[in-house]
């Protein structure tokens, strides 16, 4: 049964091939981008219920690079303490545990000043940003930098870098968002790359662990970047020694796909598995285990991120195992296992 199958990442080892994917809670009341009690709670759950991966929300590498002020933050010690023990106890849980490296760009909420590659603003609602400096850009990666030796202090397994959804670097990416005419420039996708390469190479100096991307394998519209890009972006990625690449799609523009349907990503995903030699995970609507293990079966992907089937139930890996008649999983004990008897 693949989805229980093992894997090995790089240096990372899964028990399965269950991943939760980082999702924005919220939740942080005090907006000083500490864990509270509440995602002690929320992320150990999911470890009880077996999921290999455990993915903290997006996390800010900076207080300004935050989507909300009520979303967590890597910027300092307090913040990375808190992690760690939360790390430790998904760890002693039997789980593995990541955080998605953030920053949002034109897309901070409640920044006081955006910033991005180009002055363009997301939509009408949002103020314009103002064009990174160089300088700014070099604050940028130091940050990502920092946080990262954070996120290695804290014990993380994995560190995802958030190439996605419309925030900073997918900005960097797009051609419709980067209009800049220097080395992070517009004109050659390698320009545009360039920030997310360079993230890569400090963050990979102080986080010896595991290295994810996050991407959206489009932005629907044909203007944007291309998927021929993106085969060219994974073939750099790995050049990079990074591990995994998890497709999502969508974010850079207030455009949504035509029709969302269980699996709608996986096409984007199966791409990338056949033009790259990536590790690929893949998101979205996958809350079926029949689909999600077939994804994995016919080789689509090698991963499967749950995002709100794990919000529903944090206990859905035994809830597959057992719709799926795999008799080998393993209760977190006897009496999370006698909930699932009939």
């Amino acid at each position: 049964m693949k989805l229980f199958e093992p894997i090995q990442l790089g240096k990372l080892k899964l028990k399965n091939r269950i991943v939760m994917a980082p999702m924005c809670m919220y939740s942080v009341v005090k907006r000083d981008g500490e864990l509270t009690p509440f995602h002690n709670v929320h992320y150990a759950s999911r470890a009880i219920g077996g999921v290999g991966l455990i993915f903290f929300e997006a996390t800010a590498v900076s207080e300004e690079g935050r989507i909300t002020d009520q979303d967590l933050g890597l910027w300092n010690n307090d913040q990375m303490l808190k992690i760690k023990s939360l790390a430790n106890t998904i760890h002693n849980l039997g789980s593995q545990v990541g955080i998605q490296l953030s920053h949002a760009g034109r897309k901070a909420e409640d920044a006081r000043n955006l910033a991005a590659p180009s002055a363009i603003a997301y939509n009408d609602s949002y103020q314009t940003p103002l064009e990174l400096s160089s300088k700014g850009i070099e604050k940028v990666i130091a940050d990502f930098k920092a946080s990262a030796q954070r996120a290695a202090d804290a014990g993380m397994d994995v560190i995802q870098i958030h190439a996605a959804h419309g925030y900073l670097i997918n900005q960097f990416l797009s051609p419709l968002t980067n209009l800049r005419e220097d080395q992070y420039g517009s004109q050659s996708l390698e320009n545009r790359f360039r920030l997310l390469k360079e993230i890569i190479l400090e963050v990979q100096k102080v986080f010896k662990g595991s290295i994810w991307v996050r991407f959206s394998a489009t932005d629907y519209d044909e203007e944007s970047t291309t998927i021929k890009e993106f085969d060219q972006m994974n073939q750099w990625l790995k050049n990079l020694s990074v591990d995994v690449v998890d497709v999502s799609t969508g974010g850079l523009l207030p455009k949504r796909p035509t029709r969302i349907y269980p699996g709608y990503q996986a096409q984007y995903a199966e791409h990338f598995k056949i033009n790259s030699s990536l590790k690929i995970s893949t998101v979205g609507k996958l809350g079926d285990p029949n689909l999600a293990n077939y994804i994995l079966e016919t080789e689509q992907a090698d991963l499967i991120a749950l995002g709100r089937p794990l919000l529903r139930n944090p206990n859905w890996p035994m809830m597959a195992a057992r719709e799926l008649g795999y008799t080998e999983f393993e209760s977190y004990n006897p009496s999370y296992g006698r909930g699932f008897n009939e």
